[in-house]
């Protein structure tokens, strides 16, 4: 698949998840929400790996990868589903937008191929100050928005660090057979984990039938689209480029998400939130495009 192609749809996928999961979430909670949905995707991805017919490879590199991808989709998805239910959606890609940030950080320690320039010094520092923005609005709404927009970074930290892990294990496996496996590892644990929350069978099942179409669809898109399509061409581009040039949707992905959770969900757009979100995607496009070309598979370019 052509590069621009698979970023694009990880753009367009990553646009919409948010408001999904925080639809998802809204009959029988976000255990359940993100459960439900790495379930369908693990036996999705299985389905169309054995459609394209290709083969779920299981060698050592392999395994570890998968333990590392698998465990970072444990950790930041439960994270982001928790946070979804105290903040708007479009703040939620908002602040998952600073992962470019984390990841630079983390990458120039593991990785060894990243350098912290003065554009890079510039953009940290701008995106902070919008994050002190987006805080201060957080802390008008109450504190449960405090842990929110906390929970949110926390799952971008967990989202960065098993990237690079990723990065670092160089499996060379196919995208879906990487999806795939890291289902196979995130799935298990996150049924335990909502078996552990002791659901009421009886409760679950009245709350599941009367529950808005909306819910079902969103969990129905997120396991479809958002695991195994959104994995595939997520671990495909991350395969392909560097660790830090994948964070590049970040810088389109916070407008998009902002504007359907506005139309879509009546989430409200305060001023805040526009300084907040004009000072981290600015920051971000300084951090990562300032004194270089954009990558050459990136078809707007400027000349």
């Amino acid at each position: 698949m052509p590069i621009p192609l698979a970023y694009f749809g990880v753009v367009l996928i990553w646009s919409t998840t948010p408001l999904a999961i925080a639809w998802s979430g809204e009959a029988a909670g976000f255990v359940f929400g993100v459960t439900s949905r790495m379930v369908l995707g693990l036996v999705l991805a299985f389905i169309f790996a054995a459609i394209i017919k290709k083969k779920i490879l299981w060698h050592k590199q392999a395994l570890l990868a998968y333990v590392y991808g698998g465990l970072g989709i444990y950790g930041g998805m439960l994270s982001v589903y928790w946070a979804a239910q105290f903040i708007p959606s479009g703040l939620v890609s908002l602040l998952f937008g600073l992962t470019p940030i984390f990841t630079v950080i983390l990458a120039s320690f593991w990785l060894k191929d990243e350098l912290i320039t003065r554009y890079r010094i510039m953009g940290m520092t701008l995106g902070f100050l919008g994050l002190l923005v987006v805080f201060g609005q957080s802390i008008t709404w109450g504190s449960h928005a405090v842990w929110g927009v906390c929970g949110v970074l926390i799952s971008g930290l967990i989202h960065v660090t098993s990237a690079i892990w990723v990065k670092r294990v160089n499996a060379h496996v196919p995208a879906i057979s990487m999806t795939a496996g890291t289902l196979s590892v995130a799935t298990p644990l996150l049924l335990v984990t909502w078996l552990a929350t002791s659901p009421d069978w009886y409760i679950l099942s009245q709350t599941l039938t009367t529950a808005p179409a909306h819910t079902t669809l969103a969990i129905l898109y997120l396991a479809l689209f958002g695991s195994v399509f959104g994995f595939s061409l997520y671990f495909y581009v991350l395969k392909h480029v560097e660790a830090t040039k994948v964070a590049l949707i970040a810088l389109m992905t916070p407008i998009t998400s902002l504007f359907l959770g506005y139309t879509l969900n009546a989430e409200p757009i305060t001023i805040n939130i526009i300084v907040g979100a004009a000072l981290i995607i600015s920051g971000l496009a300084i951090f990562e495009l300032g004194g270089k070309p954009l990558p050459k598979w990136i078809p707007f370019r400027p000349n």
